[in-house]
């Protein structure tokens, strides 16, 4: 099959397409043909070394966590699905990084997957599991109640939009911060946008005379040092060493990755999707996630 590899830690040109063996499929795992593969910053950090310290990496290095493809075997132990099932998963596991989703194929333990939304098209459903789970999973750490007041930073993000969504479909009022460029964007989700940059604690406070209840950070980058006293509740799912911020590392919950999928279903959850790219090209599209400008997620298409 082939698959996007890289044998040493380093920028972009270390990626390199390569002709490698069809994954092995446990017995309670499957295998699933690619459709679509979104881009996450973690996948940034893998490839440079960054988060050497935290995750093994077994060389040659097949990156990406987040897939959306078309079960092609099923093992023995893995009733759940069959060969055309669609599916979407959160493929990270023990190798996940010698078995990741920048490939034509990937093996999956079937407690990573969920049936794809049918309504969604291919690279907008790779956008859902990692960026879905966080979101979801912040929102309920935070638990802001109907009527109250959140504040969600980069709230036009993979992760923030998602955010936003999820916590206007429960009748939270929602700001978010974001360019003037993607204030658009937010309007179309129900978000009331504040641009970015100095003064920011005033243009918050003019919209939320009497205060915010929560905060969410997305962005990371000295946001919350920036703007101190905002907000009783305060998560963060990007810097983890502030006094008083609850940190929100994504967790592979099965029953949440379901609610991430049912949520899409409903039309509830819309992931923003900025560019395709063909396998061969994904150095050039990790080189667009790193400059960090994109308008939605970028999504590699075997």
């Amino acid at each position: 099959m082939k698959a996007v590899v890289h044998h040493r830690y380093g920028g972009p040109e270390v990626l390199e397409i390569a002709e490698l063996p069809e994954p092995v499929v446990d017995l309670d795992g499957v295998l699933v043909r690619v459709r679509a593969a979104a881009l996450n910053p973690a996948d940034l950090g893998v490839r440079s070394g960054a988060l050497a310290g935290f995750r093994a990496s077994y060389f040659p290095v097949v990156p990406g966590w987040d897939v959306a493809g078309v079960v092609k075997r099923a093992g023995p132990a893995a009733p759940e699905f069959g060969p055309g099932d669609e599916v979407i998963g959160y493929v990270r596991g023990e190798v996940e990084h010698r078995n990741g989703a920048y490939a034509e194929l990937v093996a999956a333990d079937v407690r990573t997957l969920v049936r794809k939304p049918a309504a969604v098209p291919w690279p907008e459903a790779a956008g859902l599991p990692l960026a879905g789970l966080t979101a979801l999973q912040a929102v309920n750490t935070l638990a802001p109640k109907p009527g109250e007041t959140l504040l969600v930073h980069a709230a036009a993000g993979g992760v923030g939009s998602l955010a936003a969504q999820i916590a206007v479909s429960r009748g939270v009022r929602v700001l978010g911060t974001a360019s003037e460029a993607n204030h658009g964007y937010l309007r179309s989700l129900g978000v009331e946008p504040i641009r970015y940059g100095e003064g920011l604690a005033e243009r918050v406070h003019a919209l939320a005379s009497d205060g915010i209840d929560a905060v969410l950070d997305t962005a990371g980058r000295g946001t919350l040092r920036a703007t101190p006293g905002l907000g009783t509740r305060v998560a963060s799912v990007a810097e983890f060493d502030l006094p008083g911020v609850t940190p929100v590392f994504a967790r592979l919950v099965p029953a949440d990755l379901r609610t991430v999928a049912a949520l899409a279903e409903a039309g509830t959850l819309r992931v923003r999707v900025a560019r395709t790219f063909p396998l061969e090209e994904a150095a050039t599209a990790q080189q667009m996630l790193a400059e960090g400008h994109a308008p939605g997620r970028i999504v590699l298409v075997p």
